[in-house]
């Protein structure tokens, strides 16, 4: 006879205005044997604007201890418990926690659900005015400047539409980034407390945003990028590959992975990448014998 297991079910919450609540979500958290929440507060605030009550057991499940807990909820799915899990905002495991449990769930082949609701990377990418058929979601890039640049040099030449999240306090720092990167023509859209009584859509170049950030910005915000131009080729010259990849280098990555990645960018053979380097750290040695006394 088969095991029967429980259900895992991810669900949508509103990113701000709680009248976007899907239908099902008031049923599912009154009919869960457990509700997994990413902050209890917020969970009690948002069943008390829906006037419904969680009947089954409420746990934490954040940052802090999703490794941790992850295998206690798996056990209680494994047992044939409905398990919710819910987020502050938007859907679970999207920059969020949640991936760990539903890996998890997978592996033990338990049934893993989903109540779609609003998702700030959709909204922002509809209100950007900028193309939609094609993109992809970046999550929140690096906070140290180093890493930064090497994350956004990595979709330099994407032409698929790009989307971030990105905290107030760095959105200056990370728009000036972008336009360095990107060029400062390049245009985005700054998405702002979406749905929210303050919703603000900043449409522009990367460079005239980088500006009016640098004022001061509030609230949860989406950065949606147009992608690349379509280009052909660069012609580059060996000093130029050579330098590309030691900033590659210095922002952490491996040669042999950045040799590769300006091969890619310049649409030459690696071979070619790893020559011009190979021959600008020949000429950088000094010469056998240099400094050296005669004998």
């Amino acid at each position: 006879m088969a095991c029967v297991t429980g259900t895992l079910v991810l669900a949508g919450t509103p990113i701000g205005d709680v009248a976007d609540a899907p239908p099902r979500l008031a049923a599912e958290l009154e009919g869960a044997d457990i509700v997994a929440a990413e902050d209890t507060r917020r969970l009690r605030r948002l069943t008390q604007a829906l006037g419904v009550h969680t009947r089954g057991r409420v746990v934490s499940y954040f940052e802090g201890n999703e490794a941790a807990r992850t295998p206690e909820l798996v056990e209680a799915l494994a047992g044939g418990s409905r398990v919710l899990l819910v987020t502050d905002a938007g859907m679970p495991s999207v920059s969020d926690p949640g991936y760990r449990l539903v890996a998890a769930a997978v592996e033990q082949n338990i049934k893993v659900t989903a109540v779609p609701g609003p998702s700030a990377v959709l909204t922002a990418l509809a209100l950007s005015g900028l193309p939609v058929d094609r993109f992809c979601f970046e999550g929140f890039l690096p906070r140290k400047a180093g890493e930064r640049l090497g994350r956004l040099r990595e979709v330099e030449r994407e032409r698929r539409t790009l989307v971030y999240f990105e905290a107030p306090h760095r959105l200056d720092d990370t728009l000036a980034a972008m336009a360095e990167v990107f060029g400062p023509d390049r245009r985005a859209a700054v998405c702002r407390e979406l749905t929210k009584t303050y919703e603000e859509v900043k449409r522009g170049g990367l460079g005239e945003l980088a500006a009016w950030a640098a004022q001061g910005v509030r609230g949860e915000i989406t950065v949606v990028v147009e992608g690349a131009p379509e280009t052909g080729p660069e012609e580059l010259d060996a000093a130029e590959l050579v330098a590309r990849v030691r900033v590659r280098e210095e922002a952490g990555e491996r040669r042999k992975e950045a040799i590769a990645a300006v091969a890619a960018e310049a649409g030459l053979p690696k071979r070619e990448v790893f020559d011009a380097v190979v021959e600008a750290k020949n000429a950088a040695r000094p010469a056998s014998g240099e400094g050296k006394g005669l004998s």
